[in-house]
């Protein structure tokens, strides 16, 4: 093994990071890149940072106009921060979210003023001196109304961006904002975060970023992090990563310089002949095909690397411009297609089995066909399965190791129905006119079309585990990206193949509505 290969051992045990924890205010500290998590760790040694101090320090970053006591305070809080239990970091928050706010009191003052003023004509600019004046007066209070719309920790957010280290310590503050938001229902702290997300947004554009292909001559330092947060399909060894980054396979990450050696956002290609059907021929096919008899791109894994960033659509961005690229340097690749989990179906689908045989005859939906009924029943040979179709799938699907795909007979009783409800899943199920499924939403706002389903695509605990080894391909049509996305976005409207289409057309035994 070189020394590369030794050095991303070493250090990160060839696993993932874990997610962080859905409990969320002792938690808080899963949030942090792996130096500041060490430098947490060394808080027990060390006398904690009085929280008062970090307070101090986060008033006068923003109160001051002289640079260097500006600076030395951006530090000071920063550093401080982490050093901070949970639950000062959560009244550092909320402070910053209450009492930094914008002054309503002189908002409602500005606004009185301006509708106390008489509307100037519509030809005010060529008239007198008096509706200049007016016009004057107009301007004056709309710029200070502006100024006093702007809260105060819009200035710290302002001045963190700019200074060394800012950009990633504003994402890490806001990953702390949204895991206390799953707890807490406070309406200052949720403008706290809308209002950072819009910043983060506008800096984080794509003029901002930088295009990298990562390779192995990469790094170890950035093959790590490849590593830890690969979050679709974990990488197991080094053989591993050098298949994802050698011949056939491509790694793009969107880079901001703010944050060096650390990618943002990160996308894995396969270069294949076809559109693959399984993660297995994807993360297994060795030896490769050549490249220049590859007609596919198969994007199979996007990940983002900072939670802070959830809602800044980098992935949309980074999809496009690998789009160019890959046309750019390879011509003979005509087909743009994913190969995508259905992280929501299983879920869904369980919680309609339970509420389908729950319910009493006048309001059960009828999941199941009546042919996909009697294979079911017939499947389960008389056994303790369940007396009924609906018993049956639950009881198999819910299985913990999921022993039914170990028989033959019963994944190919299990398909069609599983195959026509996740079609139903992915096109009908809807929250607020859009798709149910994340990672649906995602592709079809990006102006994909749902493709093909795959069945038993991906036969990893997790897979089965969120869908049943279900996977989609999404299809990116480029000459229809844009009008696909705004119809999706305006509308609602899903586009889909044929293929997809006939799994719930004429679907009289499902309402799918």
């Amino acid at each position: 093994m070189n020394k590369k290969g030794l050095a991303i051992l070493m250090r990160t045990k060839m696993r993932p990071l874990s997610p962080a924890s859905h409990s969320k205010l002792n938690q808080m500290q899963a949030s942090q890149p792996e130096g500041d998590k060490d430098s947490f760790q060394d808080a027990s040694v060390l006398p904690q940072r009085e929280f008062s101090h970090v307070r101090e320090s986060m008033h006068s970053a923003m109160s001051t106009n002289k640079t260097e006591i500006v600076d030395v305070s951006l530090d000071d809080f920063s550093e401080g921060y982490f050093f901070l239990s949970p639950e000062n970091r959560y009244k550092i928050l909320l402070s910053l979210a209450k009492e930094y706010d914008l002054n309503r009191t002189q908002v409602c003052e500005l606004m009185k003023q301006h509708l106390d003023l008489q509307l100037p004509s519509d030809k005010a600019e060529d008239s007198g001196h008096e509706e200049e004046g007016s016009l004057s007066a107009f301007y004056r209070i709309e710029r200070n109304l502006r100024r006093a719309l702007k809260p105060m920790y819009e200035v710290l957010f302002e001045r963190l961006n700019t200074h060394p280290g800012g950009l990633k310590f504003l994402s890490d503050i806001r990953a702390d904002i949204l895991c206390l938001l799953e707890d807490v229902n406070v309406a200052s702290l949720r403008a706290l975060d809308s209002h950072l997300k819009e910043k983060l947004i506008t800096w984080l554009s794509p003029a901002n970023l930088e295009l990298h292909n990562i390779t192995w001559d990469d790094p170890a330092s950035l093959l790590e992090k490849v590593v830890a947060y690969e979050a679709v399909h974990p990488i197991s060894n080094l053989i591993d990563l050098k298949r994802r980054l050698g011949i056939g396979r491509r790694c793009f990450g969107y880079f901001h310089p703010a944050i060096p050696g650390e990618p943002l956002i990160f996308i894995e290609v396969a270069l294949m002949k076809d559109v693959a059907a399984t993660i297995q021929e994807v993360l297994w096919d060795y030896p490769p095909i050549s490249e220049h008899e590859a007609s596919c791109a198969i994007f199979y894994s996007i990940s983002s690397t900072q939670p802070g960033l959830s809602g800044v659509n980098l992935g949309k961005f980074l999809i496009k411009r690998v789009v160019d690229v890959v046309k750019k340097d390879m011509p003979n690749i005509c087909v743009f297609a994913t190969l995508s989990p259905i992280p929501g179906y299983k879920q869904w689908l369980s919680s309609k089995l339970v509420s389908s045989e729950m319910s009493g005859s006048a309001f059960k939906e009828n999941l199941l066909r009546p042919e996909e009924e009697k294979a079911l029943m017939d499947a389960s040979g008389g056994s303790d399965l369940g007396s009924s179709g609906i018993e049956v799938m639950w009881n198999l699907l819910t299985s913990k190791n999921h022993e039914w795909t170990n028989s033959p007979n019963l994944v190919s009783v299990l398909r069609t129905p599983m195959m026509r409800l996740c079609a139903r899943y992915l096109m009908k199920e809807k929250k607020r006119g859009k798709a149910l499924d994340s990672v649906a939403n995602f592709h079809l706002q990006n102006g994909a079309m749902i493709g093909r389903l795959n069945w038993m695509a991906d036969r990893s605990k997790k897979g089965l585990a969120q869908s049943g080894g279900i996977m989609v391909n999404y299809i990116y049509r480029l000459d229809n990206i844009e009008d696909s996305a705004q119809a999706y976005l305006n509308e609602g409207h899903i586009e889909s193949s044929s293929d997809l289409r006939s799994y719930i057309e004429d679907d009289n035994g499902v309402r799918a509505d």
